[in-house]
């Protein structure tokens, strides 16, 4: 079925005058496969328990998918179908912020660290605990440029915390809450954190514009910095390599926060677009 609908599709180019490994042909080729692929998706199985559409293997239809094909433009995939998409609910860390009528704020970052944790549950309490052992410097001395650190302070000791990256953040102004956040992602959370407060505090951003804004993440090593793309202006990243600095496109966490204004009291919740999560009150 998909071999039919790619060859329906493709029979409405000249792929021989473009050349066979031309950029245009492999362009019209991969628009192709994507396609099919998502048709793949949303209609096949086993014929005796889902109905297959016939319109897929007609003429008619794969010449309907092809007006939907740039001639020099990718088609992001998430485009061609948002209804089959769903986010996924997160693995590893998760990060929440609360605040109450009277202004008693929570800030709470919590992990097991993967999955379901050490998957041993405390008898009668009813939750797991985590395997974050994984946190300590698990080869003493060996510090390398991939970012393996083996330094002293955080080797494995009996009866000894691992060092966390947790950054549950409240920020007061005159002894009164301001800002709730905190974000999950491993090395990346006090980075997300920093931020969102430079976004904030030094550049009045409104909380919406604060948690959307683009963000940055350099642990040392390895020696680059992550970079999220959308929002950043094309020349940043030429300017940053002419500093000497590498520089990857990388997202960044997943900052829920909220806001009080200082004026009203009004209480701003803000969930973070990046994964799954939202706002509310009662």
């Amino acid at each position: 079925t998909c071999l039919v609908l790619m060859l329906n599709m493709l029979e409405r180019y000249d792929l021989k005058a473009l050349g066979r490994f031309s950029p245009e042909t492999l362009h019209r080729m991969a628009e192709v496969m994507r396609r099919a692929y998502l048709e793949r998706a949303r209609h096949l199985g086993d014929p005796d328990f889902e109905p297959i559409p016939e319109h897929l293997t007609s003429k008619d239809y794969a010449a309907k998918l092809v007006e939907s094909i740039s001639p020099d433009r990718a088609t992001p995939s998430e485009s061609l179908a948002p209804d089959l998409l769903r986010d996924s609910e997160g693995s590893d860390t998760t990060h929440f912020s609360v605040i109450d009528a009277s202004g008693l704020a929570v800030a709470n970052t919590y992990t097991l660290e993967h999955s379901y944790g050490s998957r041993v549950m405390v008898k009668n309490a009813g939750f797991l605990l985590n395997n974050e052992m994984g946190d300590f410097n698990w080869f003493p001395g060996k510090t390398d440029r991939q970012g393996r650190i083996g330094t002293k302070p955080n080797l494995i000791q009996p009866g000894k915390r691992m060092l966390s990256s947790q950054c549950p953040t409240i920020v007061r102004k005159d002894g009164k809450t301001v800002l709730i956040t905190g974000s999950p992602g491993g090395r990346t959370i006090i980075n997300t954190v920093l931020c969102i407060l430079v976004n904030v505090i030094d550049f009045d951003m409104p909380l919406r514009e604060a948690v959307d804004a683009p963000r940055m993440h350099h642990q040392w090593f390895p020696d680059r910095i992550d970079l999220e793309k959308e929002g950043v202006p094309e020349s940043v990243v030429p300017a940053l390599e002419r500093f000497g600095h590498r520089v990857r496109y990388h997202r960044q966490g997943d900052a829920h926060s909220i806001a009080v204004d200082v004026k009203s009291g009004q209480f701003i919740g803000i969930a973070d677009r990046r994964i799954m999560g939202s706002a509310g009150a009662p």
